[in-house]
Parts: structure tokens; sequence; C-alpha cells
């Protein structure tokens, strides 16, 4: 990444890290800067996140690993995450109209996981996520065996979880991820 490109970017996130203060209470954005300037490949991951809308914040740090806590934490799926189906299996099942990407090779290529539904029930503690738009989460096994996988919204103040089948895609749903550092 281009050092005024890593800049901007380290810019955007401490501006949205001191904006936010609710979703990380008691961390501090020099220490998170240290660790961020310490590695350019999750750097380069917060922006893939950055460049296709995710709005990538800090929600936590974990005491066990040591490591900072991102989470995709725009109002909305990421706009340009959006319109794919679950898996590349899912993707390559499709006969026709097939969509450009998937969400888990997605997630891969830009370093990053998909949240699972606990992650995504965390998320939605901080503020009201995807009150118009869907998101995909981690699918048990057991489920995708079966062609099926997991999203997640928010409506009526309320998370709910269904299931689709995991060949299916929306310009509405997308996916969010998560990045520790």
């Amino acid at each position: 990444m281009q050092r005024g490109r890593r800049e901007e970017l380290l810019e955007n996130l401490q501006a949205r890290f001191e904006k936010n203060i609710n979703r990380h209470n008691g961390l501090e954005w020099k220490r998170v800067q240290s660790k961020l300037e310490a590695s350019t490949e999750k750097l380069w991951s917060l922006n893939e996140m950055e460049k296709t809308g995710g709005e990538p914040d800090v929600i936590g740090f974990d005491k066990k690993t040591g490591e900072y806590i991102f989470y995709d934490c725009c109002a909305e799926t990421p706009y340009g995450r959006r319109s794919v189906c679950y898996d590349r299996k899912a993707m390559e099942s499709r006969k026709q109209h097939k969509p450009e990407n998937n969400a888990i090779d997605m997630a891969a290529a830009m370093g990053i996981e998909i949240l699972t539904e606990n992650e995504y029930r965390e998320l939605q503690k901080l503020g009201a996520f995807d009150t118009k738009t869907s998101s995909w989460v981690e699918t048990p096994i057991s489920i995708r065996n079966l062609g099926g996988a997991l999203f997640a919204d928010r409506r009526y103040d309320t998370v709910f979880v269904y299931h689709n089948g995991a060949e299916s895609y929306y310009a509405a749903r997308g996916f969010r991820g998560e990045l520790r550092v």
C-alpha cells in the first residue's frame, strides 16, 4: 500500500474510533495504531474492508491473544460485497445467472473472516445495523451440507437469523467481516 493511502486509512480509522467510543470503551487509539503500523498485511486487509464500504472499527480487545478486533460497522451491509452467494460450491451449482463472487472467497481474498452468528449478535449490541439489508453469517457445516446457508438482519429492533439456499444472492445481501490485529 502506498504511503499516502496508508496515512489516509489510519486517519479514517482514528476518526471513526474517536467518533464511536461506545464501541470500544477503555481502549486507546495509540495502542491500536502501533499494532496496525507493525502489520502491513493487516493494514492491507483493513483497506480492503474500507474500499468495499465496510467502515471497519475496533469493537474489542482479546486479552488472551493480545489482539484488537475489528468488525465492519457500516450501517447497512457493505455495498462493495453485495449480490454474492454464500460460497464457491453454491456459486458453481448455479446453472444460470451466476453472481460475480461469493462471500467466503471474497472474505478469504481480503484476509478477513465472515462474522459468526454470535459475532453478528455482539455487533448488534453496539448499534442498529442491517435495518434495510442482510448479511451472510458463518454457517454450520451440517446446514451447508444440506444446501443451506444462514443470513441475519435487524428488523423491528430485533436481530433475526434466517436460512436460504446458499446459491441465492440478492442486491441487498452481502457479508460483514472480522479482522484481528
